[in-house]
């Protein structure tokens, strides 16, 4: 066994995670990254598409280009070690005494027992799957998540079909239906659940539209037809709520992809005892991203689910950030609640600090145009921001300064209230 100390532990290699252990090592500390995977970069070395690192670079990047940047600081950053092919079997947490200790099992690096004085969890989130969501039918070889189907034909080479419907409209399915085009298979449509789309905009536009890919509203594959391999879909559509089984039809097919949602990986999350938030799935965490362990902190789609990889990485940064701060005994304590209001599904972080600058993200629960975005403390309007259009698949991001906040957290009754209107 292998047993070495550093100041923090990273768990993940995605963009959340080297995002966070460039930023930490920058700040004069150690740190290790435990990756179950071969290589650094997580799902972005599956998305060739462009449209990465607009905000972070001003550049739009492919998603390997966009992992290739991060995987170069680390490289050249100083007190930083890498461990590929490991996994986090088990973890003991963190304390004022007590290290943070995981032992963890790798092929290139047998077993190991590392410790150290904080930890980032940002191992992102995994796939709803058709168990998930129930769908009936039989069990025919040809249904896969969306995400297993990109890596299968962008990385490993294969085409999982040639006739292909995708079952939910979030931005992975919406991406793989032109991959899927350009790769010479065809799809006849997308179903999703909603009355509106849940990707974002821009994919429904340039993924179906620019192709003729038909997206099929308030509609359910209410059946998975096939004996060995997928042989059709039954689509039917629903009023109020309710599948109508009288006006299905059929798309013969021999695929379907399942883009379905993502649930954030929390198993190592659970082991520490961290809490969860059960409007998001991932941890609850105070201003400064620390989880309910002290000395834990995530970030990333395990905290919850980003539309953009630069989110990710601006949150992981700023996370890191604070681990620093906790790392030098500066960490602040004085805090006060967020809580969502009318129309707001979540807001994170979940608590806020009253003296310095504040970054929110936050899900709306309706689909408007000309909306208003408003921050209360103790019934005072703190801010207001118009927004051109919001809806749940697209999340909504700001900034709240430490002037906005002048006189107001010191109310009896501070807590920060998010609402739209």
């Amino acid at each position: 066994m292998t047993g070495k100390r550093y100041d923090a532990l990273v768990f993940g290699g995605g963009s959340a995670g080297m995002a966070a252990a460039a930023r930490i090592a920058a700040g004069g500390f150690s740190v290790a990254v435990l990756e179950r995977e071969r290589e650094l970069g997580g799902v972005l070395n599956q998305c060739i598409h462009s449209g990465f690192g607009l905000k972070v670079f001003r550049e739009d990047l492919t998603g390997p280009e966009y992992a290739e940047r991060y995987c170069q600081r680390l490289a050249s950053a100083s007190g930083v070690d890498v461990y590929l092919e490991t996994t986090a079997q088990e973890v003991g947490a963190a304390g004022a005494e007590t290290p943070l200790t995981v032992y963890g099992y790798s092929r290139l690096h047998g077993i190991l027992e590392l410790s150290a004085r904080a930890g980032v969890l940002a191992m992102g989130c995994r796939e709803r799957n058709r168990g998930n969501i129930g769908i009936p039918g039989t069990r025919p070889a040809g249904v896969y998540t969306a995400g297993f189907a990109q890596r299968l034909l962008n990385i490993d080479g294969y085409l999982p079909g040639r006739r292909a419907v995708i079952v939910g409209s979030g931005d992975i399915g919406l991406i793989m239906a032109r991959r899927l085009t350009w790769s010479g298979a065809e799809v006849l449509g997308v179903v999703e659940i909603q009355s509106y789309p849940s990707g974002l905009t821009r994919n429904v536009v340039q993924c179906l539209n620019d192709f003729g890919i038909p997206l099929h509203l308030s509609h359910v594959v209410s059946r998975i037809l096939g004996r060995n391999r997928v042989e059709g879909v039954e689509v039917s559509p629903l009023e109020d709520g309710v599948p109508k089984q009288e006006k299905a039809f059929r798309l013969d097919c021999d695929t379907v992809l399942l883009s379905v949602g993502l649930l954030p990986d929390t198993e190592l999350a659970k082991k520490l005892g961290v809490a969860l938030n059960p409007e998001t799935g991932g941890p609850l965490v105070d201003a400064g991203l620390q989880t309910s362990v002290a000395g834990v902190f995530a970030c990333g789609n395990l905290l919850h689910v980003h539309d953009l990889v630069d989110y990710v990485t601006e949150e992981a940064e700023r996370c890191a950030e604070r681990v620093c701060e906790y790392l030098a005994g500066e960490y602040e304590l004085a805090q006060h609640r967020v809580v969502p209001g009318a129309n707001v599904r979540y807001v994170v972080p979940n608590r806020y600090f009253p003296g310095r600058e504040n970054r929110f993200y936050l899900r709306a629960l309706v689909v408007k145009n000309q909306a208003r975005l408003e921050l209360r403390i103790g019934g005072e309007t703190v801010k207001q921001r118009r927004l051109a259009h919001v809806q749940p698949s697209e999340m909504v991001s700001f900034t709240l300064k430490p002037a906005e906040l002048a006189g107001l957290a010191s109310k009896a009754d501070n807590a920060l209230e998010v609402s739209i209107a």
